[in-house]
C-alpha cells in the first residue's frame, strides 16, 4: 500500500475542518490575526492540497481587524456543505462571537458573517434528514438553528454525560447511520461519544478515540470525513517534534485513517506515514515562485491584520510588486507587510528587491516583538534582530547600487551557538541547542552576512500559536520587489 508522508500541509494551519463534495476535498484552517482570513485548500486524494483562496476576503468581514492581538482574531472554523451551498462557522475572539458565512460556488463571493445568537465559541454545523441546522459550541450545548439569520429555534441543550464536570472541547458533531456521533477534545486527545438524536445526552466511548502517540504534540480542533469508497480518515492538528524541545512552524495538518469497531470509530496515534487514500492528484507546484505577473495577489499572501487599499500594486510597476509604507515601524501594527507562512523546517527564501530610497526588506516573524529584519537603507543592508524589548542591529554591511537580491535560509543542521552573529566568530563557550539556525546573505556575497539562533522565534520564547511567516515590507517611502522565490527541502 502506497504511505503519504505527514504533515500534508506544512506549516502554520492549525484546526483543521475538512468535508467531501463529490470527489472533491476541501479544508479550512484557523488564520488568528492575518488577512485574508480562513485559508481554503482543495484536494482529489486528501493528500496533496493546493490553496485556491480563503474564506474571509473583505475587510468588512473582520471585525476589529485592525485591534487583533497576536493569535487572536479567526478561530476554529468549520466547513461543510449542505443544500448546494459551502457552509463556513467560525470563532472571532477580537469581536467576541460566533458567526456564519455561506457561498454557492467557491470562486464566488462569501457572504457577510451571520452572527449566531448562542454563547459560548467554536460552533459546529451539521445536517439532518429533515434539512434542519444543529450547531453544538464548545460549552457543550447543541441547538436548532436557523443559519441564514444566526436564530435559535430550538434549545440550546446540555449534550455531555461523560462521568465528570468538564465540557468537551473543540466540538464536531456526525450523523452516521443510525447514530449521531460527538468528536470532541479532552487534554491532548481526541474523545467521541453518542446518541441517537443531536439533542442527546450522549454516551462516551469505550475508550480514548485518538491519543498523542506519534511523532507530534499539540491539541486542536480534528474532523472526520469519508472518501466516496466509504473509507473514513482524520485530520488533526500537530507540531513536530524537535530535540530541542522548540516548535518553529505552528500546527501543521496531519492525516491518519479511521477504522470503525462496534459502531464506533477508531485510530491509534498519529504516525509520521500514513496510507494513501488513493492515487495521488499531484497539483502543480504554488508558491514556489512569484514573478507579480498577475493582477491580484495570489491566496497565499496573507498580512497582519489587514493590507489596505493603496499599499500594495501589481500594476504600478508591471511585473513588479510595489508597496507603499502606512507604518513607520514593524514595531506596531499598521505597517505594510506582505508574507508567506514558512511550510518547512529548512528553507530558502529570496527576493529581487528595488528599494530605491525607501527602508524595506524582508523579514521572518513570529509577532512585532519577535522576529529578524533584512533591512535595505540608503547606502547599507542591515541585519536587525527584535526579540521582546530589545531591538539591535547585530550585522551591516555597504548596499551595492540597484535593485538588490536578498535571501533567507533555515537551517537544521550545522547550527550555530546563540551568541554568535557571523560564521567567523569565535567560540563562546555556549553549545547549540536551539531548533535551526537562520542566515543572512546579500546577492553573491561568498558567506552570510548573519546568523542567528532560531529559539527566539518560538513558541517556547514568543507568546501566541501561530508559526513563522517571511514576508517583504516597508517602513518608509516606496518599495518594488520583482520576484519572491520560496524553496523547501524537507
Amino acid at each position: 500500500m502506497r504511505t503519504a508522508r505527514n504533515p500534508v500541509i506544512g506549516g502554520s494551519h492549525p484546526d483543521p475542518s475538512v468535508c467531501r463534495v463529490g470527489e472533491d476535498y476541501y479544508l479550512v484552517c484557523s488564520s488568528f490575526e492575518y488577512f485574508p482570513g480562513v485559508p481554503l485548500f482543495h484536494s482529489r486524494d486528501l493528500v496533496s492540497w493546493r490553496q485556491v483562496g480563503n474564506v474571509l476576503k473583505r475587510p468588512d468581514q473582520l471585525r476589529p481587524a485592525a485591534g487583533t492581538p497576536t493569535s487572536r482574531g479567526i478561530h476554529q472554523p468549520t466547513i461543510r456543505h449542505h443544500g448546494g451551498r459551502f457552509w463556513v462557522t467560525a470563532t472571532d475572539l477580537s469581536a467576541g462571537g460566533t458567526f456564519v458565512v455561506t457561498t454557492d460556488r467557491l470562486a464566488g463571493r462569501w457572504s457577510d458573517p451571520v452572527w449566531l445568537d448562542l454563547p459560548g465559541v467554536v460552533p459546529d454545523l451539521a445536517w439532518d434528514e429533515n434539512g434542519d441546522c444543529w450547531c453544538v459550541t464548545a460549552d457543550g450545548r447543541t441547538a436548532r438553528i436557523d443559519p441564514y439569520r444566526g436564530t435559535v429555534l430550538e434549545g440550546p441543550w446540555p449534550t455531555w454525560s461523560g462521568g465528570d464536570t468538564s465540557s468537551p472541547k473543540t466540538p464536531h458533531l456526525y450523523h452516521v447511520g443510525a447514530w449521531w456521533y460527538l468528536l470532541f477534545e479532552r487534554g491532548q486527545s481526541l474523545m467521541v461519544s453518542r446518541a441517537r438524536t443531536p439533542r442527546g445526552p450522549f454516551e462516551p466511548a469505550p475508550g480514548t478515540f485518538v491519543d498523542t502517540a506519534g511523532p507530534t504534540r499539540g491539541s486542536g480542533r480534528a474532523d472526520l470525513v469519508t472518501t466516496p469508497d466509504g473509507a473514513w480518515w482524520l485530520v488533526r492538528p500537530g507540531t513536530r517534534e524537535h530535540p530541542s524541545g522548540f516548535h518553529v512552524l505552528g500546527q501543521e495538518v496531519f492525516l491518519t485513517p479511521v477504522r470503525w469497531r462496534d459502531e464506533w470509530p477508531e485510530v491509534v496515534g498519529v504516525a509520521e506515514a500514513a496510507p494513501m487514500p488513493a492515487e495521488p492528484h499531484v497539483p502543480p507546484t504554488q508558491f514556489a515562485r512569484d514573478d507579480f505577473d498577475d493582477f491580484v495577489l495570489a491566496p497565499s499572501w496573507i498580512s497582519p491584520r489587514g493590507l489596505p487599499d493603496g499599499s500594495w500594486s501589481l500594476t504600478e510597476r508591471p511585473g513588479w510588486l510595489t508597496l507603499h509604507a502606512t507604518g513607520d515601524t514593524l514595531d506596531r501594527p499598521g505597517c505594510t507587510f506582505v508574507g508567506s507562512r514558512l511550510r518547512h523546517l529548512e528553507s530558502r527564501v529570496s527576493v529581487r528587491l528595488d528599494p530605491g530610497t525607501a527602508r524595506a526588506g524582508l523579514s521572518i516573524r513570529r509577532d512585532e516583538a519577535h522576529r529578524y529584519d533584512f533591512e535595505v537603507v540608503p547606502g547599507r543592508v542591515d541585519v536587525v534582530a527584535r526579540i521582546g524589548p530589545v531591538r539591535q542591529v547585530v550585522a551591516s554591511r555597504t548596499r551595492p547600487p540597484g535593485p538588490i537580491t536578498l535571501t533567507v535560509v533555515t537551517r537544521t543542521t550545522d547550527l550555530v551557538p546563540p551568541s554568535f552573529v557571523r560564521p567567523t566568530d569565535d567560540p563562546a563557550g555556549v553549545e547549540p541547542s536551539g531548533p535551526d539556525t537562520i542566515a543572512f546573505h546579500v546577492g553573491d556575497d561568498a558567506g552570510p552576512l548573519a546568523e542567528l539562533d532560531g529559539r527566539y522565534l518560538s513558541p517556547e520564547v514568543t507568546a501566541g500559536l501561530a508559526g513563522r511567516v517571511v514576508g517583504m515590507y516597508v517602513t518608509r517611502g516606496v518599495a518594488a520587489f520583482d520576484w519572491f522565490d520560496y524553496r523547501g527541502f524537507n
